[in-house]
């Protein structure tokens, strides 16, 4: 983030959007099943934090090439006793040995990376075998009005809206990564714009 807008107006645009109680109720859908040493990509604000159970987690770890999101992470309430690092790093490039981590955690950050299946490949990478995958994301609707939409207003969302693309597949891109679905859950968020709000969440396990 270097210019006036990513460093003061999008971070207060992006907490307004993404702690809305919609978005923050498929958080907690998905961030609580996380076990072991576990690995956050896009950390963000640290929004994710305070669903993590400390008694099944030994550690977070969340990486943001961010400063000012990471400043942010830092803060961000979480529950007694959770051990948590925030580094510097992208998800295309993660600084950690192979099978490093018991569970990778995705939420809402495929939307935003510069290469999804990269960042899905590294992720597949430092997931010890039998690893899991926690993942919900906004991406591609099935529906073709919606998806037309989506198409239409996605190079202006996506400038304002700090890289973020509407027109992302999700289950489709995990699996072509080869990250193995164990379930998969849809529906459009309720109280969001349809074409931002079509939703995926579940879990796939690292071979």
């Amino acid at each position: 983030m270097t210019s006036f807008y990513d460093r003061k107006i999008l971070p207060r645009l992006l907490t307004c959007a993404c702690t809305s109680p919609p978005m923050m109720k498929q958080r907690a859908k998905i961030v609580p099943l996380a076990s072991g040493k576990v690995l956050e990509l896009g950390i963000g604000m640290g929004l994710n934090l305070a669903f993590y159970d400390p008694a099944k987690v030994s550690a977070v770890v969340g990486v943001d090439p961010s400063p000012e999101l990471r400043a942010l992470a830092q803060a961000a309430p979480r529950p007694e006793g959770l051990k948590v690092e925030v580094d510097k790093g992208t998800a295309e490039a993660l600084p950690f040995e192979s099978g490093s981590f018991d569970t990778v955690v995705c939420t809402f950050t495929l939307c935003s990376v510069h290469n999804p299946a990269a960042a899905l490949a590294e992720a597949r990478r430092v997931l010890k075998p039998g690893g899991r995958f926690l993942f919900c994301e906004h991406g591609l609707a099935p529906d073709a009005d919606v998806a037309k939409w989506q198409r239409f207003w996605d190079p202006l969302w996506s400038r304002m809206a700090g890289g973020c693309h509407l027109t992302r597949p999700v289950a489709s891109a995990i699996a072509a990564a080869g990250l193995k679905l164990q379930g998969v859950e849809t529906m459009y968020v309720p109280g969001t714009p349809r074409i931002a709000g079509w939703n995926e969440w579940g879990t796939a396990v690292a071979a």
